[in-house]
Order: structure tokens, then sequence, then C-alpha cells
């Protein structure tokens, strides 16, 4: 009897790449039934869709599963941007990974010349949960790494937010949406007791052991609540506009089991604008359809007063430049005045959930020897 074929798990496979252009950023907000919906949506059979998820998520070629937060509403968030002697870089980028809950995305960054900020080489994202202080959370952190500086860039607002690197692949340069992007105003929202309960057990990453078409019955279980009550939890949050997507977040940056690299290059782009002009501006930048991140930062005279910033990936360097060169010729057309811009690449990255419950933060201080009343804010 010959064996049964092996299920592909490369992004490439037609199947796959049908699956993976929907999973990755298109299931919108909390959805009862996600898989369900990815079917719908891709015109693959449920089945199939989850034989394929697991398949990848076994093999490394989709990183995680789980549903997404709009966590700058749960908890204080900024984009860090770390100065750290060159060769504290690795140790430091290892323990902000692997030993601080609260930072995320941790990305070593260059530029192509020496610019203003080109000193910071190390950034990361931090969401510190409510009622704590991110400057003296920065403040251990920086000690810890021996660094010379932070500087935090908080959001002011977000214009896009979607990695859905598949359904990119192909886009051309000035591709955009046709109305103007949206603006996300941060707002902490407060929760109680109960909504946090629901809120952690819905944004932990699935295991293999948990895809299937009835996904949201062991959260339920977990948060201790009826499943129509976790339902009715998770859509009044998803109304308040704290749920993000649910995902299936490829391993974009390291050659996966299929010998496949997602993409090569993570480009973060700086521009400058008038005072006044960064909703306009932000607007403008999140039309465009290669951005998977675009915000309203304040970076101030380190990094020569950039307010407006964005992340594009792509496999070829060259190829990334050209949609930011039609985004420039755009915001010119637009009659935005640029005063500054630049590119600071992403070479090393590694990418966790940063923790945003006020008890996670009480539990770490007490496994590092910190009264948590000195962090509060």
């Amino acid at each position: 009897m010959n064996p049964a074929p092996a299920i592909p798990i490369g992004t490439h496979d037609p199947v796959n790449a049908q699956i993976l252009a929907v999973s990755e950023d298109r299931i919108a907000g909390f959805n009862r039934t996600p898989i369900a919906e990815i079917a719908r949506l891709s015109g693959v059979p449920a089945p199939t869709v989850i034989e394929r998820i697991r398949a990848m998520l076994q093999a490394g070629t989709i990183r995680r599963v789980r549903q997404t937060l709009v966590a700058n509403d749960l908890a204080p968030g900024a984009l860090v941007a770390w100065n750290v002697p060159a060769e504290k870089v690795e140790a430091a980028f290892e323990y902000l990974f692997r030993d601080d809950p609260f930072s995320g995305h941790v990305v070593v960054r260059s530029t192509d010349q020496e610019t203003a900020g080109s000193q910071y080489k190390l950034w990361t994202t931090l969401k510190v949960p409510q009622g704590f202080s991110m400057a003296k959370h920065a403040d251990f952190l920086l000690r810890q790494i021996g660094g010379h500086a932070y500087k935090l860039m908080p959001a002011k607002g977000i214009f896009a937010l979607g990695v859905g690197h598949v359904r990119r692949r192909e886009i051309p340069f000035g591709s955009k949406g046709e109305a103007l992007a949206e603006m996300h105003e941060i707002a902490v929202q407060q929760l109680n007791e109960l909504e946090w309960r629901v809120l952690t057990a819905l944004k932990r990453e699935f295991t293999l052991d948990e895809i299937g078409e009835d996904l949201w019955a062991g959260r339920a279980k977990e948060a201790d609540v009826p499943l129509d009550v976790f339902f009715e939890v998770a859509e009044d949050l998803n109304r308040r506009g704290v749920v993000g997507r649910f995902s299936t977040f490829l391993e974009h940056v390291k050659a996966n089991a299929a010998g496949e690299r997602v993409t090569r290059f993570n480009a973060l782009f700086h521009w400058a604008v008038p005072p006044g002009r960064q909703l306009d501006a932000g607007r403008e930048v999140g039309r465009f359809h290669i951005m998977t991140h675009a915000y309203w930062r304040e970076g101030g005279p380190e990094f020569n007063h950039v307010n407006i910033m964005g992340v594009a990936h792509g496999t070829d360097k060259e190829t990334v430049k050209g949609h930011k060169a039609a985004i420039d010729v755009h915001l010119a057309e637009a009659g935005i005045p640029v005063s500054y811009t630049n590119i600071f690449w992403g070479g090393r990255s590694e990418i966790k959930p940063s923790e945003i419950a006020p008890q996670a933060y009480r539990a770490w201080a007490e496994t590092v020897g910190i009264d948590w009343r000195a962090m509060t804010a």
C-alpha cells in the first residue's frame, strides 16, 4: 500500500495560498466561527482549511494562530527605540525578547546612511498594563540591557493594521484604496474582572489540538463562563473596538520548513509632515495596500520630528523602496509637504504578544524582585 501523500506546508501551494490570503488578516473582529468564515471567503472546504492550517502550524510555516486585540486600547503602549552600545545589542535583543513579557516586536534596525536616529539600533513595541508606568518600566529595562537612552513613541492614531504577506506578494506600486484610511484614535478602555477573564482566554494562541471548527467552547470553559456569556462579552468588546482580528501568523523572515522566506525585508518608513497635517498624511499613507502598519507617532528631535510611521514588507529591497517612492509621489500630489523621510531596515526580528493584564504585571514584578507598587503610574 502506498503511503498517503504529505500535506503541503508551503505558502506557494495553491490551496494554502487561497487559505492564507484570507486567514492572515481578513477575519476582522470577533467571529464565532472563524474557520467557517475562512472557508467561505477562500472557497476551500472547512475540513481542508483545518487540515492545512494544522499542517502548516505543526511545520512552523504558521508561527501562531490567535485572536488579536487592539492592545493600544487595553494597555498604554509605544514604539520604543533603544540606543544600546554595539557590543550589547545582541544581549539586549535576547533579554527583551525572552525576559520581558511586555515587549512585543523586537527588531534590530539600520539605515542606508547615517542620519537622525541612526544610533538607535534596537526597536521594540512595549505595552504596560493599566495602572503602571511605561517610563518606569522602560527605565528598568534600560538598566537591565546597559543602554544609553531610549525614546518612547506612543501611537496617537492608527491608520492601517493587518499583516497579510501572501496577498501582498503581487501588489503593484501605488496600489491603494479608493477611500482615505480612517484613523483609529487611541483610547484606553476600562474592563471589569469578567471582561479580563474572557479577554485573557480569548487572546491565548491556539495549540495544534485546538484547531477545529469549534474554537471557543474550550476558551469559555477556561474563562469559567457559559459559552453564550463568552460570546456576549467577546462581541461587546468587539463593538468597543478592542478586538483586532483572527489571524494565522506566518514565519515571515526565517526560512520555513518548506525552504521559503515569505518576506526578506521589513521596512519602517518615516515621514515628517507639518504640525497639523498628521491626520491628512496618515489617512493618505494608510490607503496604500502595501502598508501592514501605519501610525501617527511623534519622533521628536531625535528623529528629525518624524510624525508618520508605517511598515511594509517584501522579498526584494528595491521593490520595497519602489512602494515607498509611490507613496512619496502621492503625498506630494496630495499637497502634503514632507520635510524629511527615511527608511529604517529591519534585520534580526522576533515577535511575541505582549502581556497586557494588570495581574500579569504584578506577577512579573515579584519574579524580578520589584515592589509592583513602585512601578505604578
